[in-house]
């Protein structure tokens, strides 16, 4: 995995996330992160907000494996700090409510903040600090590298429904600078610490994770995080869940 850091909680926090304008819409939809480092994710075991630098300075990787709502609820605050989202999916349909939570101008056309593409190659907008970009490769358990992140504050987020044992053999997961783990079966698991490198006590842990609740792995980080959400949130989402 990178050695960039990506997990931070309030008594270590290194960076200073650039501020943006959006419409105060997109903001209801999301919780606030009410701190400097990142994006809130979540709390942990004292109840105290853990942050992970979702959008930096660096070309990053990151994975989820769980579900949708995890996937999306992540897209929703990146829309909230003024990111645009490209989801490239074969399942445009679940992905739709970001337009929606997006809202309209006042001309009634969608504000230009989401962009839902089919899985094939396309040109990326450029991302810069003013305009961060959060691509989200929805492709199956075994996606193709269409995407992968090449420039400064762009960052490919690669949603995997279930680990399969390819994973392991490609840049997805391997070059991961984030991943975030839902709860796992057994033999899930099992390939987890394979890929990663875990100890039998934490192969363990992914078997019993509650469904709202997940794993924040990175290089030298194993932190369970409990998942948050606002009422908007759930309006938008539903419950927090596991799965699709």
């Amino acid at each position: 995995m990178n050695r960039s850091r990506t997990i931070d909680t309030p008594d270590d926090l290194r960076a200073t996330v650039p501020e943006f304008l959006v419409p105060p819409e997109t903001l209801d939809a999301v919780s606030p992160s009410g701190d400097r480092g990142g994006m809130i994710i979540g709390s942990g075991p004292q109840g105290e907000p853990i942050s992970t630098s979702i959008l930096r300075p660096q070309p990053t990787r990151m994975v989820t494996v769980g579900g949708l709502y995890l996937a999306r609820q992540i897209a929703l605050r990146a829309m909230a700090t003024g990111a645009w989202v490209i989801v490239a999916t074969g399942r445009p349909e679940p992905w739709k409510i970001l337009e929606r939570a997006a809202g309209e101008t006042p001309d009634g056309h969608p504000v230009p903040l989401v962009q839902i593409r089919r899985l094939t190659p396309f040109d990326l907008p450029r991302s810069s600090e003013d305009a961060p970009l959060l691509v989200i490769h929805d492709g199956g358990a075994v996606p193709q590298e269409l995407f992968p992140p090449r420039s400064a504050w762009q960052t490919t987020m690669y949603v995997l429904p279930y680990l399969h044992p390819q994973v392991g053999s490609g840049t997805a997961a391997n070059t991961a600078d984030l991943v975030l783990l839902q709860r796992l079966p057994v033999n899930q698991a099992q390939l987890a610490g394979r890929i990663w490198h875990l100890h039998p006590p934490q192969v363990h842990q992914l078997t019993m994770i509650k469904d709202d609740a997940l794993i924040a792995l990175g290089n030298m980080v194993w932190t369970p995080i409990q998942l948050v959400t606002n009422k908007r949130e759930q309006e938008i989402l539903g419950p927090i869940r596991r799965g699709d």
